[in-house]
């Protein structure tokens, strides 16, 4: 039997978008494409349980399927991606995967509905035409199946070299979306790099509860539970986007995190992740929120003359605001305010990403900004370097707050030097990640001491400093990032423009030459 590697199904998998690519933009093919990759990975693994079932029960079919009743997700026939390929010249092929996927849905209720009701296949319609006119609808789908029936995506357990090969893939291909496809497939993705250093900083105890309030397609939340260490952890998210919600729920499944708990909502508005009436408490919660969120906040329904307010942070039921009310044109503060509020009393840890300007922008930025400070929550601020994220160049900081806080110090880092430059987006290295990850674990373990930790890249600033500073975490302001330009050679340079003027006079009179022989 031919064992199946990563890149082997991470190439062939990629080679199935050229079905799409070119005439659909990757921000919306990418759903079909992933779909399609659930669909077969559940029948395929559907397929080797029922063999071996039928192996250990002597070829007793009633009994094998009896046992498959048990099994993880239950595959109805016609969901089946057997039962897609052969009606793959079907003139409603379309609509035959839309009833497949809705059948799928309901035979696992507990798995792909919300506690609201909502599946997850809700925003997919392969029967749109975004997949084009009826006759180029249905060749595409065609050449889908064909592509997902080859023997390089046999996604079979008893094939493949590894246990995470497919959650590996899901993820290859979410990255390679945000990457091709710009800002608006980056708004679902943190770059790997980035969750790592994120999930390191913010490491989880056994035993964590672990959260991401804007989850986007939950790449970062899978970074914080591995990092644990073992599999006693459990992990919770909320996304706003339908699509890429439903995206973050098959993502768990096909990392094995089937009691992870992904919800649908905006966070702001209408948090979904509560114990009765109050918002539910976490060890840990790491995000990367869209930067500076534009109208996060205030509802305000028109209807005619009649205006009525159904969302107001200013009365934010849960009082998520009470350090003071973020600019409704920037809505970082809103998510931070979120985070801190979640996490649990005495212990809990929050790390997010954000843009510069949230480390100094003043008016009620400043105010809160000052509070969280004055309450002894920030642990560290640690610049990472520009051009890092999908779809803008805009520099990021990730911010550390720590509710178990020790001392009053906060750790500044700049690690704004320190990566792999690439055409198109630059890259952490590993050895980056770890010496970000070693300077902030030798700070929390009281190794070092006020004033700078290593020249031109980390410093430890008292409480005394920062309010000097009137509360501005600009990391230029902490650690020295000057870089003296190297000295000028002046005789050098005089020796240069000598011997360029020598070389325009030769061309000058060449010039004058060629002119006399042309007028003769």
């Amino acid at each position: 039997m031919a064992i199946i590697t990563q890149k082997a199904i991470n190439d062939a998998v990629w080679k199935a978008c050229d079905t799409f690519r070119g005439s659909i933009d990757p921000s919306v093919y990418k759903d079909y494409i992933l779909t399609m990759l659930f669909i077969k990975y559940l029948s395929d693994v559907h397929d080797d349980k029922y063999e071996a079932y039928l192996d250990k029960y002597s070829g007793d079919v009633e009994r094998a399927k009896r046992a498959m009743l048990h099994e993880r997700f239950k595959v109805p026939e016609n969901s089946h991606f057997k039962f897609l390929y052969e009606n793959r010249n079907a003139s409603n092929i379309g609509e035959l995967i839309d009833i497949a996927l809705e059948d799928l849905e309901e035979a696992n209720r507990q798995k792909l509905f919300t506690e609201d009701g909502v599946g997850i296949f809700q925003n997919i319609n392969f029967n749109s035409s975004v997949l084009g006119e009826t006759k180029d609808k249905n060749t595409r789908l065609k050449n889908l199946l064909l592509d997902f029936n080859k023997p390089e995506l046999d996604l079979r357990p008893s094939h493949l070299d590894g246990t995470d090969i497919i959650g590996g893939a899901y993820e290859y291909l979410i990255s390679n979306f945000a990457s091709d496809a710009g800002k608006k497939a980056g708004e679902f993705f943190t770059p790997s790099e980035v969750s790592t250093l994120l999930a390191k900083l913010t490491k989880s105890a056994p035993g964590s509860r672990i959260c991401d309030p804007t989850c986007g397609s939950g790449s970062l939340l899978i970074k914080a539970g591995q990092e644990v260490g073992s599999d006693n952890f459990s992990l919770y998210g909320q996304e706003a986007n339908g699509s890429t919600w439903g995206l973050a729920v098959m993502n768990m499944f096909l990392h094995g995190f089937d009691n992870a708990t992904i919800r649908w909502g905006d966070t702001i508005r209408n948090p979904k992740l509560k114990e009765g009436d109050s918002l539910m408490k976490f060890d840990t919660v790491v995000a990367n929120p869209p930067f500076s969120l534009d109208k996060w906040g205030k509802v305000e329904d028109k209807d005619g003359e009649k205006t009525t307010v159904t969302y107001d942070p200013e009365t934010d039921p849960y009082n998520r605001f009470w350090r003071g009310v973020p600019p409704k044109s920037k809505g970082d503060w809103a998510f931070i305010s979120h985070m801190i509020e979640t996490t649990y009393e005495g212990k809990g840890k929050v790390g997010v990403v954000v843009p510069h300007g949230v480390l100094f922008r003043g008016s009620s930025e400043g105010k809160i900004r000052q509070k969280t400070i004055e309450e002894n929550l920030l642990e560290a601020v640690i610049g990472l370097p520009a051009n890092l994220f999908f779809g803008t160049g805009i520099p990021a900081a990730i911010l550390i707050f720590n509710k178990g806080k020790e001392t009053k110090n906060v750790l500044f880092v700049n690690a704004s030097a320190h990566y792999e430059s690439a055409k198109n987006q630059n890259k952490l290295r590993k050895e980056d990640i770890e010496h970000i990850v070693n300077t902030y674990r030798g700070f929390n373990q009281g190794k070092l001491q006020p004033g700078v930790a290593e020249d031109k890249f980390s410093y430890v600033g008292t409480f005394k400093e920062i309010k000097e500073n009137d509360f501005n975490l600009n990391i230029p302001r902490y650690v020295d990032t000057f870089e003296e330009e190297p000295e000028v050679d002046i005789e050098s340079v005089q020796a240069k423009i000598k011997e360029l003027e020598g070389e325009l006079e030769e061309v000058q009179q060449q010039m004058d030459k060629y002119l006399k022989e042309i007028v003769g």
